[in-house]
């Protein structure tokens, strides 16, 4: 019955992040808040609320408004496992003139232009979320989709519509402040437009993130009609300017690969990624996972490890697998990743080959940081056992172990278990084996007493 807690349950369990989307300050056409009669904050807070040109918002003149909101945001941090916290619409109205809050500017705005006096405020519900969500849940994102266009540059003009003067958004100086963690710009553009100000953000992002969001809708005749190779290189212009990824909008063309938006892009993201950690947080990266094993079967790999226990109060850790063909694995390049935000410490390689295969399991925190590798390498299973050895579970019932010196001499038996007594052993190398009831080698390891 709970839409936001079920949301996150099953994003959770594929591994996909999910942010809280917030709607900050329009409320709606004038006849959609009068449906909504007595519920509507119209009606509620009518201090709160501002008509102009058809439309209600929440006044960012009114300093009860960010007290509002911040309430809103506090109640969802606080009793839901939200990823991130993203403020739509934290802004002024995109055609502000006119706009009636000549009272509020006489009342609170003495000393500052009106200008400066508008982004005072919307800057000030920005910097009172961040330190609510903050002090919360300090791994919670927080975002905002500002206009594609900061300022003008230099060289290129924004041509009267950009996020700090249109509509009061000084994202930029948010960053400095470090009351953002990422922003994803409408760079809905092409040409002169988009690129230029796609490097301004880029260079102005102060160690946090910049998402740049590309406009796939325009692939469509009716909103422009662009050819598929200005998204092509618009995506691949974004990440040679190191942006920490793209977003597409929106997902009803990507999914329905409408003009061919889905084919675009994939053809320019044929390389798995991970979401990129918040590098200024507080904090180490968590430990590694311990005791991995692989069961090996004709056509995969079972990996098993051990959990990774999350610092206090802080969500569950997930974990990354990186396979490859050969005695290592590079875990620097992303197309040996398996697997990433696994909830469980395990996972099967399906993989038919007899070559040899190795393998690394790491941890990931809430921050997004990955912890040093586990690794596995399965040209020769090779591992340290000082005095019990782990192997995998679960194994089959009536499964026993064998355990032979390099000669290949039986030098211990016993029944299955998970973790194997080795001390009677003298040092050296041997191999175990599980064996099922049919005699059937069902797992094997090398390993070093």
């Amino acid at each position: 019955n709970d839409p936001l807690a079920f949301a996150i349950e099953e994003c959770h369990k594929r591994g996909i992040a999910l942010h809280a989307w917030l709607v900050t300050l329009p409320l709606g056409k004038v006849e959609h808040v009068r449906r909504q009669g007595r519920l509507s904050l119209v009606q509620r807070r009518r201090d709160l609320c501002t008509r102009f040109k058809g439309q209600w918002y929440m006044e960012p003149g009114n300093p009860a408004t960010a007290e509002y909101i911040v309430a809103l945001v506090d109640e969802v941090v606080s009793n839901y496992n939200v990823d991130g916290v993203h403020l739509d619409y934290v802004r002024y109205p995109d055609s502000s003139n006119g706009y009636p809050d000549a009272s509020l500017y006489r009342k609170y705005g003495k000393g500052v232009t009106l200008a400066d006096w508008r982004r005072r405020n919307v800057t000030d519900i920005v910097r009172r979320v961040y330190s609510c969500v903050k002090a919360r849940k300090p791994w919670v994102r927080v975002s905002c989709a500002p206009l594609g266009k900061h300022d003008d540059l230099a060289r290129y003009s924004s041509l009267g519509w950009n996020a700090r003067h249109t509509v009061f958004q000084d994202a930029q100086a948010w960053l400095r402040e470090g009351i953002m963690d990422i922003l994803f710009p409408m760079l809905y553009f092409k040409g002169n437009n988009f690129y230029p100000f796609v490097r301004d953000w880029q260079e102005s992002a102060c160690g946090r993130h910049i998402v740049p969001g590309i406009g796939i809708y325009r692939l469509l005749q009716e909103y422009g009609g662009w050819p598929s190779d200005e998204i092509a290189r618009q995506l691949n212009t974004s990440r040679g300017a190191g942006t920490a990824g793209t977003i597409l909008f929106r997902t009803h063309h990507l999914v329905s690969n409408a003009a061919g938006a889905c084919d675009v892009y994939a053809a320019a993201n044929r390389r798995p990624a991970l979401v990129p950690p918040m590098e200024w947080a507080a904090g180490d990266a968590p430990a590694a996972p311990e005791r991995l094993t692989a069961l090996r079967s004709d056509s995969s790999l079972l990996l098993q490890w051990g959990v990774v226990q999350p610092r206090e109060g802080e969500p569950a850790v997930r974990y990354n697998v990186y396979g490859e063909l050969g005695e290592s694995v590079d875990i620097e390049n992303v197309d040996n990743l398996l697997a990433s935000m696994l909830a469980s410490p395990s996972f099967e390689w399906l993989c038919r080959t007899t070559r040899a295969m190795s393998v690394a399991v790491t941890a990931v925190d809430a921050y997004g940081r990955e912890s040093l590798p586990l690794r596995l390498t399965n040209g020769s299973d090779e591992c340290i056992a000082q005095d019990f050895l782990q192997l995998p579970e679960p194994a089959t019932d009536g499964a026993s172990v064998v355990v032979r010196d390099l000669f290949g001499r039986r030098v211990l038996e016993c029944a299955y278990r998970c973790s194997v007594d080795v001390r009677t052993l003298s040092q050296g190398v041997y191999v175990a084996e599980v064996v099922g009831r049919d005699g059937a080698v069902l797992y094997s390891r090398r390993f070093r007493r």
